[in-house]
């Protein structure tokens, strides 16, 4: 597919995503439990749901393979035993893929989990000596999952007696944390691979945003707030034509891409997290509707008008105004809602630069406006990943979908602040934390291993 970038239309289109994406939420609130980084009320007394982020890129290793990596249960401390952070056996893990544009999942990856405890009536311990193995008898505590590919001809297991990788809990009980994760990961029918388990949480961010915008007068940046936790993760690395409609990626390369959790409640399963572009449900929902958004499916979204104005008229942008004296741009804001809930294309709104809406697969039929991370699998990846993406020109990095390097945070912000129509950055507008502390793996699944130092060191 050839693609002709108006880089400087797309400049900035960031936060466009993650202003307009909640914004269609369906109101409804009948799951009873919500997530994704604590941002809805009843999230808090149920943090294994919790979905916390979603990356989706062209493999770089492997660039005839696209990874998918989901997070949960954000802010584990590294000490935090003696049960750790298991996943929950009563919820089912989804990754979930739109190639049409229609808004309805046609791939759902799913995840479910099972324990094996030996510990019983005889120990605390999550393990009573070294752990050098997945299967060390030593190991009292691991979790098996099975895995399932799921689409409207059928489902076929992949996995059926995967392990997980166990949480990190000390030097002295798991002397080489790294075999352990090299032995979690399961190689597919397909040639593929996939992964669970214990990782460092590697978004990083000033949550500091949250007290008037970093204070007031942007003296409270520069503290990575995320440093040191760790998150439960799966992830997915599989060939492009797994997941390109009529499994043709040189014919349709977009995909979109959102992560779910069900809930068993006791009759049935139900949807309690939802998780496509960052910082969504966060920073554009109101208290009140935050709830509603997990347990929507993105094909509800254009039905709703509840949220359509905190898209047109943002938020973020006014409190930029009314705290920074940054003008807001004028209203209504349809580029945001062109860059957030359809993708980027000419046909689409008034950026004229074809990136990546489904419009642009060949073999899609009529596209449904939904919020959903969308990628375009021909972007090879880039040389020299710039962590603003698409912002500077790097055209595989976030809103094209997203790296583990994208700093997401600096890109919204500036989005929102008017940079995709000005083409101009505003000066100082970031949080001063520009990468996450670790360094991210070479080869699937990248995302860096569990830290097992107490974040509190004082």
């Amino acid at each position: 597919m050839e693609l002709r970038i108006n880089r400087r239309a797309l400049v900035g289109l960031g936060l466009a995503a993650a202003v307009a994406a909640s914004s269609l939420a369906v109101l409804r609130t009948d799951s009873g439990i919500a997530s994704s980084h604590r941002e809805a009320p009843m999230i808090a007394g149920d943090p294994q749901h919790d979905n916390t982020d979603v990356y989706a890129f062209v493999s770089p290793d492997k660039p005839d393979s696209v990874t998918l990596l989901a997070n949960w249960n954000g802010f584990q401390e590294p000490n935090g035993g003696p049960n750790f952070y298991p996943w929950n056996t009563r919820a089912r893990y989804n990754i979930k893929i739109d190639n049409d544009g229609d808004a309805k999942t046609d791939i759902t990856y799913q995840w479910t989990f099972r324990d094996e405890d030996k510990r019983g009536n005889t120990t605390f311990l999550y393990n009573n000596g070294p752990v050098t193995s997945l299967n060390d008898p030593n190991l009292l505590f691991r979790q098996r999952y099975t895995l399932k590919r799921i689409t409207p001809g059928g489902t076929q297991t992949l996995v059926s007696d995967g392990i997980a990788a166990p949480s990190n809990v000390g030097p002295a009980s798991m002397p080489d944390y790294g075999t352990l994760r090299a032995q979690s990961i399961k190689n597919l029918p397909n040639g593929g691979k996939t992964f669970a388990g214990q990782s460092d949480e590697a978004f990083f961010l000033d949550l500091r945003v949250f007290d008037l915008l970093y204070g007031g007068n942007l003296s409270e940046v520069g503290q990575d707030t995320t440093r040191g936790y760790n998150v439960n993760t799966i992830g997915l690395q599989v060939p492009q034509k797994d997941l390109a409609l009529k499994g043709d990626p040189t014919r349709n390369p977009v995909i979109g891409i959102c992560s779910t959790t069900d809930k068993f409640n006791g009759s049935r399963f139900v949807q309690v997290s939802r998780l496509c572009n960052p910082l969504v449900n966060e920073v554009v929902s109101p208290a009140g509707l935050k709830d509603a958004y997990n347990a929507l499916d993105p094909s509800k979204d254009a039905d709703v008008d509840a949220l359509v104005k905190r898209v047109t008229d943002p938020e973020v942008a006014r409190l930029l105004e009314a705290i920074y004296g940054i003008k807001a741009p004028a209203t209504p804001r349809n580029d945001l809602v062109e860059i957030f809930l359809t993708g980027i294309a000419k046909q689409n709104g008034p950026i004229k630069a074809d990136l990546n809406s489904q419009v642009l697969n060949k073999d899609a039929g009529k596209l449904r406006p939904s919020e959903q991370l969308r990628l375009n699998m021909s972007i090879p990846p880039s040389k020299d990943p710039n962590r603003l993406g698409v912002l500077a020109g790097d055209l595989q990095g976030f809103p094209n979908g997203r790296r583990l390097g994208d700093d997401v945070v600096d890109i919204e912000l500036q989005a929102v602040a008017g940079a995709a129509q000005s083409g101009k950055l505003v000066p100082g507008l970031t949080d001063k934390v520009d990468r996450n502390d670790k360094p991210f793996g070479q080869s699937f699944p990248y995302i860096p291993l569990p830290s097992n130092v107490a974040v509190n060191q004082r």
